[in-house]
């Protein structure tokens, strides 16, 4: 079972939708004994840092998201704001701590293009990786304003270009994020759902 995590910020049921579809069973969820049940957890999120990171400390959500990933190791997949809420903080109307799972921070896009970027984009892997097996480097969906530059580039698994080249996708270990929205991205987008679900399969087995 894959917890969609609710903290009252946008794209919950495109997310579990998508998941449906590719014979996934989902929980939408605050609560925090299912995400603790859960096989792998997926965060997502629409709109601004400070308020995100909120509604996570209200809901009991950032010690069971920290309890679940680093001491369980259950896979965990941050979406758009979801995955820039991964990292040390953002400057994002002030600064503002995130859940610090990886190290970096997150930036308002800067440079001679539209902000906020809309519309579809191609992808750059990094190299090969576990997440990407049978993907391809098509296009995908992003609706942002801010990005994120992770501290250690290992960490990048995949960029885009737009005003220069942006983080896309970060993976280490049992934590992923994409900074475009999967559900909304066709087949390139289900795919890597795919490939996240089946790392979840895979943890379980293993342990």
């Amino acid at each position: 079972m894959i917890a969609v995590i609710d903290y009252g910020m946008g794209n919950l049921y495109s997310v579990s939708r998508a998941l449906e579809r590719i014979g996934c069973q989902v929980r939408v969820t605050s609560d925090p004994e299912e995400v603790c049940r859960a096989e792998g957890v997926i965060l997502p999120g629409v709109g601004a840092f400070g308020i995100g990171m909120k509604e996570l400390k209200e809901r009991g959500l950032v010690d069971v998201i920290k309890e679940v990933t680093l001491r369980k190791r259950t896979p965990l997949l941050g979406i758009c704001l979801g995955m820039q809420l991964m990292f040390t903080g953002s400057e994002e109307h002030g600064y503002h701590q995130g859940l610090n799972l990886l190290a970096g921070h997150v930036f308002r896009l800067e440079g001679n293009c539209n902000i906020p970027h809309l519309g579809w984009n191609g992808l750059r892997f990094n190299g090969p990786h576990p997440l990407l097996r049978g993907v391809g480097e098509g296009s995908v969906y992003f609706a942002h304003s801010y990005h994120v530059i992770p501290a250690n580039p290992a960490d990048v698994l995949a960029v885009t270009d737009y005003c220069g080249s942006i983080t896309a996708i970060v993976g280490r270990n049992n934590l992923f994020g994409m900074q475009f929205h999967p559900e909304k991205s066709g087949e390139t987008g289900r795919l890597l759902l795919e490939r996240f679900v089946a790392l979840c399969e895979e943890r379980v087995k293993v342990g």
